[in-house]
């Protein structure tokens, strides 16, 4: 195919040219202004109807409940970058806290189990006999149980967007990608040994046989690309107060897999849980001790931090999740709401879960004893302190109600386990 071309010299004359018509054009437009101006007798209504833009309604104010006296802006619909000046001076202020206390809940790289330490090793000549042996110790485990320890995978292998969400974070992000700051540090070690979590989880079922990788990759892939919204307003109050929650739920996800897979006759696979969910437990530690150490610096802040994101709710990291078919077919439910419910039903995070974690945390940074000064935080602070309780009664009464409906379960056909039933 033949393109036509002009040369550099005639694209620049022809770039002149039209800034010359163009230069002409807005001043015979200036002349016809004044002109017209002068004719008038001085009213200038026409200049202000060409000069002047078209009034706008005036934006809605932007209000962040974490930080009342922040000027957050809007962007995509949600409150953003509301971080106080004051407050990122709080955030600056810990970096000797973060290295001399809390660093140290990170561990070397040669201190780490790796993913191939529990898995056959293909190149010892028993290799097909250790597949064999997992694949027949993976028998025992129904499907509903593999439905939650893929979705626990799932999770896990969603680490990139887990990052990015930690980088959006005002002054604490890694600023070049390689940033030699104790904040940018922690981020990328942390993701570092989470990585390990997903790469074991995903082997072990690959060589159980028992799952569709395929539509699991699917799974992970969709989940990256959608990301996750945690609503934390770019704020280190929040994005902490987040991953103080999360950690924790992620060690009592991982732990209820492990007892359930030693429950079913996988004990190896219950030891791989296990070891997953000390993990957590240690970065739980870490990120509860930042929190603490918030509460101590500003109390008022952090509570209004709290009480935010309790009212928000804590979404899991994996709400987007969606493996393509799952909600074209039966009650047309998203693919995160029907995992939800096995994971439930089987015990492995449930409501309740959810409130003892409020319950813990309330008692693991004393919150009840803490002294705020403003109303706002005086506010937050009565309204967590009272939270775990109403929340229980909810389910109680919910509880209740459903133990007095006869509701027949529904068959679920779930695509990570090659579209078998599943009633929840």
């Amino acid at each position: 195919m033949k393109v036509a071309t002009r040369s550099r010299g005639s694209m620049a004359a022809s770039a002149c040219s039209t800034r010359r018509c163009t230069t002409r054009c807005h001043s015979r437009l200036n002349l016809k202004v004044n002109k017209d101006t002068q004719v008038r007798g001085g009213s200038n209504s026409r200049t202000r109807a060409i000069a002047e833009p078209p009034a706008t309604a005036p934006e809605p104010k932007v209000f962040s409940e974490a930080a009342p006296d922040a000027s957050p802006v809007l962007i995509c619909g949600q409150v953003s970058h509301s971080l106080t000046k004051e407050r990122e001076e709080v955030i600056h202020s810990m970096e000797d806290f973060m290295a001399d206390k809390v660093y140290k809940y990170l561990k070397p790289v040669d201190k780490c189990w790796q993913a191939q330490d529990y898995l056959p090793d293909p190149s010892k000549e028993d290799f097909i006999p250790q597949v064999q042996e997992l694949r027949e110790r993976a028998l025992c485990l129904p499907d509903d149980y593999l439905v939650v320890l893929v979705g626990d995978m799932v999770t896990e292998e969603a680490l990139p967007t887990y990052m990015s969400m930690l980088n959006t974070i005002d002054a604490t992000r890694d600023e070049t990608g390689s940033a030699d700051t104790v904040w940018a540090r922690w981020t990328r070690e942390w993701t570092a040994e989470e990585n390990r979590h997903g790469d074991l989880l995903n082997k072990y079922l690959y060589l159980t046989g028992r799952v569709d990788m395929r539509q699991i990759e699917v799974t992970i892939q969709n989940l990256i690309g959608s990301g996750m919204c945690p609503k934390t307003e770019n704020n280190p109050y929040l994005g902490f107060m987040y991953t103080s929650f999360q950690e924790r739920a992620t060690k009592v996800s991982h732990g209820n897999t492990g007892r359930n897979a030693v429950k079913y006759g996988d004990e190896y696979l219950g030891e791989i849980c296990a070891m997953i969910a000390s993990d957590e437990a240690r970065h739980e530690k870490a990120y509860q001790l930042i929190c603490e150490e918030l509460f101590r610096k500003d109390p008022d802040g952090m509570m209004m931090a709290f009480a935010d994101m309790m009212k928000k709710q804590i979404v899991m990291p994996a709400h987007l999740m969606d493996d393509n078919v799952h909600t074209s077919r039966g009650s047309g439910a998203a693919l995160f709401e029907d995992f939800e419910k096995v994971a439930m039903q089987t015990e492995t995070y449930t409501t309740k879960d959810y409130i003892d974690i409020i319950d813990y945390l309330l008692k693991r940074w004393k919150v009840e004893s803490i002294k705020c000064t403003s109303e706002s935080g005086q506010q937050a602070q009565d309204y967590l302190c009272k939270l775990p309780k109403r929340l229980m009664r909810l389910v109680e009464r919910a509880e209740k109600r459903n133990s007095q409906k006869v509701r027949p379960k529904e068959a679920v056909k779930f695509s990570w386990v090659y579209d078998r039933e599943i009633f929840i």
